[in-house]
Parts: structure tokens; C-alpha cells; sequence
């Protein structure tokens, strides 16, 4: 039987037997939209928003990086690279590897380049996961590892943290989530949603509990640079975890370079090879455009990622402070630009918080519950914006609060 055109506005009159809907995956039809995303596109449709919302530097890029992706495109340089991506990108990734965190990483088979950080979690979930594995996730957690875990086949296990541990996955959560079916741990500090960060001891602790289940971990630290207390503690840099850990990370935060889409993984060959394998099949290899741009921004960057982390500082204290004051009891951020405000004195769920104050303030936050179930009573609200318009969300989110 046709499916006919109904007429010019492209509305279709379809048969039962050929609705279109039925040829989606049922794997995929399961995995609900982006929360991030459903507010991301309320904002678009209003005027006057404050969005305290996406995770993305307000600051653009600097001029020296974008000097350098103009420079490329006059030079010529728009040709695909290795799949790996150009090798001078990975010399410089493996060096900042040694210098930062003393762990060694061959940049002709154990980094790979990516689009945009969010590609190399996909690769490393496809790589690592078998039908029906078990993969243990730290809750309130980044939007994608779930559905990632799920569209590899395998199948995601929540833990929760809580704000009283200062939002820190233990040792003992992750001892008692393992199961024989487990074969990774997904690690993400510092943290986004919370901003939580993890300490040095936390971390052995947990990985003595990854050497005794034998477990894969993938522990995206994307927001390694934005560490506020004390120093970051590369996963593979404990003993014993470097061949066993893939470590993703990127540009978009530190540099400001997010719609460049750049990440990378580290890892032993053998997990970089695999990932590579499906990389050169799905995405061949990142632009060369933005890994010019990464080549100028590992040279020459400190000094602007440097001033960016100073200024996310001086916000994080305002704000943190400013919600307190309100009576929205918030967590002190170590690490990433967001704030964890919790919302439970209000009575209102944390979608209903944010809907009203979008429609009554124009203030735009996402609800905690899309990082979680544990993240319900909370909202995530991001001071990657200006010092002046933090300023005004927070006159708008006390009236709210006031109004209530």
C-alpha cells in the first residue's frame, strides 16, 4: 500500500501498515530526548532569557586558536588526516599526559582524536561492551553515559551520590554494584552536573576495587583544567590503571572551543585500536580545521585558559553564594562551572521549578531529575555567563523565590 502526500505543508496520510515510526529501533525509541536539550530549545523561542542552562563557555574562543583555524583554511590545509588524527596533536596531548599527570602514552597508537568528547564516550562504550554487560554509573551524571551504555547493547547501573559526601562516588557504592556481569566503571569528575571533584585517596581506593573485579574504566575528565581545590588526579595516572583506563578528554571547555568539536581518548593500543576501528568507519577523522586550532591552543593556550579558570572562580563564589543566601542550600562547586542548587524547601519537583521560572522569571536552569533519580530536588545551574547577567538571574531566581 502507497503512503500518499497529503498536501504542499508535507503532512502525510499514512496507512497502519506503513507508519514510518515502525521502522525505528526499539532501542532507540526507549531512550527519552535530552533534557539538556528540551530547555536548550524553550530559550530559543523567548526573548529576554537569562540561561543558566547549557554547558558552554561564554567566553569565544581565542583569537590566537580561531587565527590559527583561519590560517589552515587559507594554507590549504582541508584534507582528511589519519584516523588518529594529525600526528603533531598527538605528540603535544601525549607530552601535556607526562608532564601533568607522569603517565606515558604513545601518540602513534594510544591517543586517538575525536569529534567533540561526546564521540569518544560513544567509541569507548561501543569498544568495551558486549551484549548484556553491566556498566556501573555514578549518579547525578552527564546526560549521554546511559544511552551511550544502552545503545552499545549493554546495560547501565545507576549509583547514587549525595550531597553529604559532597556528590563523591566511594569505594564501597561501586563494591556493592558489582555483579558478574560487570564490566566497566564510568568515572566523570570533575563532575558535571555537581562540580563535585574526586580526591587522590578516593580514587585508589576505588581503584583497588577495580583490580580485584577486573574492571574497565572510562573516566572523562573534560573538565580537568576548571579544578578549583587541589589538584586533579588523572585516573590512569594510579597504579595499575593505566592499561586498563580510557581516558577521555577535549577542548571545549578549557579553550572555550566547543562548536570546533575536538576531544581525544588515551588508552593501551589495544583499547585505542578498537576504538579507532569504529571511528574510521563512522567519522574517518576529526576536522582538520579545529585540530590546527588544538595544535595552537596546546602550544600557546595557557595563558587565556589560565585567565577563562580565574574568572569561572570569581562567579562560582558569587553564585554559590548568592543561592545560599536565598535559602536554595547549594553545595560548594570544586571543579567544572556549575552550580547544585537543592530546591527541596520549595516543595516544587525540580521540573516544575524550572518550567515556572522560566515562564515567570526568564531564567533558564535544567532540573536535576534529567542527570538521575537522585538528582530530583536539585537544579543545575551553569556560571559559565557573564558576571553581570549572573547578577541579574539571581535578583530574578530570589523574586521567584520570594513569590513562592
Amino acid at each position: 500500500m502507497f503512503c500518499l502526500k497529503k498536501n504542499a505543508q508535507n503532512a502525510l496520510l499514512y496507512p497502519r501498515d506503513c507508519m514510518p515510526e515502525k521502522f525505528v529501533a526499539a532501542k532507540v525509541k526507549s531512550i527519552p530526548p535530552s533534557g539538556i536539550r528540551k530547555f536548550f530549545d524553550l530559550v530559543l523561542e523567548m526573548d529576554g532569557v537569562i540561561s543558566l542552562g547549557v554547558g558552554e563557555p561564554d567566553f569565544v574562543t581565542p583569537w590566537h586558536i580561531r587565527e590559527a583555524c583561519i590560517y589552515s583554511l587559507e594554507k590549504g590545509f582541508t584534507s582528511y588526516t589519519s584516523n588518529f588524527g594529525l600526528l603533531e596533536l598527538r605528540e603535544l596531548i601525549s607530552r601535556c599526559f607526562r608532564k601533568d599527570y607522569d603517565v606515558e602514552y604513545d601518540p602513534r597508537s594510544e591517543i586517538l582524536v575525536t569529534t567533540g568528547v561526546s564521540e569518544a564516550a560513544d567509541l569507548a562504550f561501543r569498544a568495551l561492551i558486549n551484549p548484556g554487560d553491566e556498566v556501573i554509573v555514578p549518579e547525578p551524571c552527564y546526560v549521554s553515559y546511559k544511552p551511550s551504555v544502552s545503545l552499545a547493547g549493554g546495560e547501565p547501573v545507576p549509583v547514587p551520590t549525595y550531597q553529604e559526601n559532597e556528590f563523591r562516588v566511594t569505594a564501597e557504592q561501586i563494591e556493592k554494584s558489582v555483579t558478574k556481569k560487570t564490566k566497566a566503571l564510568v568515572l566523570s569528575y570533575p563532575n558535571n552536573p555537581t562540580g563535585a571533584i574526586m580526591r587522590r585517596r578516593d580514587l585508589e581506593e576505588i581503584a583497588d576495587v577495580v583490580s580485584e573485579h577486573d574492571l574497565a574504566v572510562i573516566s572523562d575528565e573534560v573538565y580537568c583544567k576548571l579544578t578549583y581545590d587541589g589538584a586533579h588526579t588523572c585516573f590512569s595516572s594510579l597504579p595499575g590503571m593505566r592499561d586498563r583506563s580510557i581516558i577521555l578528554n577535549g577542548f571545549s571547555k578549557s579553550h572555550a572551543m566547543t562548536g570546533l568539536r575536538l576531544g581525544y581518548a588515551a588508552g593501551s593500543e589495544e583499547l585505542i585500536g578498537a576504538m579507532t576501528k569504529i571511528h574510521q568507519y563512522s567519522m574517518l577523522c576529526a576536522p582538520i580545521t579545529a585540530q590546527m586550532g588544538a595544535i595552537e591552543a596546546l602550544k600557546n593556550g595557557d595563558g587565556e585558559m589560565k585567565k577563562m579558570a580565574r574568572e569561572y572562580d570569581r562567579r562560582r563564589r558569587f553564585i554559590v553564594s548568592g543561592l545560599n543566601k536565598m535559602g536554595l542550600e547549594c553545595f560548594e562547586p570544586k571543579g567544572a562551572f556549575y552550580a547544585f542548587p537543592s530546591i527541596r524547601s520549595t516543595g516544587l519537583t525540580s521540573e516544575e521549578f524550572a518550567g515556572r521560572l522560566l515562564k515567570e522569571q526568564k531564567v533558564a536552569v535544567v532540573p536535576g531529575s534529567v542527570f538521575g533519580d537522585c538528582g530530583e530536588g536539585y537544579l543545575r545551574c551553569s556560571y559559565a555567563t557573564s558576571y553581570e547577567e549572573l547578577v541579574e538571574a539571581l535578583a530574578r531566581i530570589g523574586e521567584f523565590i520570594r513569590k513562592l
